[in-house]
């Protein structure tokens, strides 16, 4: 007689009889962190852009920094809310929660990200459906799944990494597909979850965020299925909202935490932003929309607008009394304690930083709940009120103070241009005749593999892909094209910044080097 299986353990080669040959740990989900360490797809994040090039200067944070400590308080929090004798049933209820599944998911992350960060994720996308027709475009949450799931080689099968069931469900930020799955699909809920809905500027387009390609379908159906009954289909698990709230967390403070020390977050107008608020709060809410966005650079009116923003979108949590609060105690630990003085390096200053995050880090992940019921736009682990709030500020100042800054957006646009570039060379040279064996191997196998899938959805008569073919009287050729448009995405995705800039280099003519380590992709 054999021991009834976990189902949450059960691989997508359904190999449950423990550790395939070269795995080193016991515990099946230590087995997966383990093969995502081990992964070029990770170390190639020691390559990308979290918000800026680091340069290799050592001062800022990459993607791959960025997932250590994500994996660092995700664990942190499961750990924490294992402890409290009230929280464990709700968990076992819901599924569980194993610090070595939200270790390992945020691990994987951010597996999917393309050179130069978000950037690249939005040009990739617009690339994808309009330059090749991909209704499901490109999304970094979704390319992390079908990096575990099917483009990289290092696992078992040689077809992705072949992870539990639990771990691939925790990678599920938005589980569900830009368009599609599940039906309903729930950017038609009356209150959409959190990234369901459509772009603003781009209505019907689909979900601005969702972690799921058609082609992975499969993966999330078997991945979600020891949870059925316990979350609706477009619900978090309970170690993915673990995950994304580490993620929220490392991004609000570790950030920061960067643009201080290379001198970008300043004290003076970050200090104006929010004194200017606290002082003229009453005014502020009297002014009418328009006064309010015509004024905003205004010192208090962006904050003003947050403020609004928030009681809009999240009705369930935001208070008022709480956001005062919380930029109160922005002001007195970032701005009047971290940012009173400039970084120049000495013990002093690193302590100051070193301070800042871990007191910021504790605050937050013990300001942790579960719920058995929780509101559509929140998972079943959330932040406690106060605390959720001081993420909103913090998360503000970054993107107030850095994010919209022009000399960012220079930078940015010119990465925009080579992310094109490369894309649109490699387009060519993929529907070169007398090329077509000489393209780097890679590509090669990345436009067989799509092949293949497109084919199978093809059978299937699946909707998106019906729509992206249309009634071409040539399927086939609808399908190598969507092939060769995937195929280029996910190599252009998988390559680290220095690698994008050097290969259009190459392809354009500016290198003089005929082979460099930059080419081994």
């Amino acid at each position: 007689m054999t021991d009834q299986v976990d189902p949450r353990e059960e691989r997508r080669s359904e190999q449950v009889a423990g550790p395939a040959a070269g795995d080193l740990a016991a515990s099946p989900f230590r087995v997966d962190r383990d093969r995502i360490v081990a992964s070029p797809f990770f170390a190639r994040l020691g390559g990308v852009t979290q918000v800026v090039s680091a340069s290799g200067s050592g001062l800022l944070h990459n993607r791959l920094t960025h997932s250590l400590k994500v994996a660092q308080v995700a664990r942190a929090i499961a750990e924490r809310l294992l402890a409290d004798p009230v929280f464990v049933p709700m968990l076992d209820k819901l599924g569980g929660c194993d610090p070595d599944v939200v270790e390992a998911a945020g691990l994987a992350h951010d597996l999917g990200h393309p050179p130069f960060g978000h950037l690249g994720e939005q040009v990739l996308d617009r690339l994808a459906r309009h330059r090749f027709g991909l209704p499901d475009g490109f999304e970094g949450n979704a390319q992390s799944l079908r990096i575990v799931t099917t483009t990289e080689t290092g696992g078992p099968g040689a077809v992705g990494l072949d992870l539990t069931a639990a771990v691939r469900a925790a990678m599920l930020k938005y589980p569900w597909t830009r368009l599609t799955h599940p039906d309903p699909h729930p950017r038609h809920l009356a209150t959409p979850p959190r990234g369901a809905s459509a772009p603003a500027d781009e209505p019907g387009t689909g979900s601005t965020k969702f972690s799921v390609y058609v082609t992975e379908l499969d993966d999330m159906a078997q991945a979600r299925a020891p949870f059925a009954g316990r979350l609706a289909s477009w619900q978090q698990t309970v170690e993915a909202s673990v995950m994304d709230l580490a993620d929220d967390i490392a991004y609000a403070i570790h950030d920061l935490e960067d643009f201080h020390r290379i001198g970008v977050l300043q004290h003076a107008p970050v200090a104006a932003e929010l004194g200017h608020w606290l002082g003229n709060a009453l005014e502020l809410a009297a002014l009418d929309d328009a006064d309010l966005a015509a004024r905003a650079r205004r010192p208090g009116y962006s904050l003003e607008q947050l403020r609004r923003r928030m009681h809009r979108r999240d009705a369930w949590v935001v208070d008022d009394d709480a956001f005062v609060a919380a930029v109160t105690r922005v002001r007195t630990e970032l701005v009047d304690g971290l940012l009173g003085s400039p970084f120049d390096g000495s013990v002093e200053a690193e302590q100051a930083v070193a301070g800042f995050s871990s007191g910021w880090t504790v605050r937050l992940v013990d300001g942790m709940t579960v719920v058995l019921d929780p509101p559509v736009r929140s998972g079943h682990v959330l932040l406690a009120p106060a605390q959720w709030h001081e993420v909103q500020v913090l998360k503000f100042v970054h993107r107030r103070f850095v994010l919209l800054r022009p000399d960012l957006a220079l930078h940015q646009r010119g990465q925009a241009t080579l992310v094109t570039s490369l894309v649109e060379a490699l387009a060519q040279w993929l529907t070169d005749r007398h090329e077509a064996n000489r393209l780097p191997r890679r590509l090669q196998d990345l436009v067989e593999l799509s092949e293949t899938e497109y084919r199978a959805l093809a059978a299937t008569d699946m909707s998106t892909l019906v729509e992206a073919l249309g009634e071409a009287p040539d399927r086939e050729h609808g399908i190598r094209e969507l092939a060769r448009g995937r195929a280029v995405v996910d190599f252009v995705a998988s390559l680290t910044d220095s690698q994008a800039a050097t290969l259009l280099d190459a392809l354009t003519g500016r290198s003089s080097q005929p082979w460099s380590d930059a080419f081994v992709l």
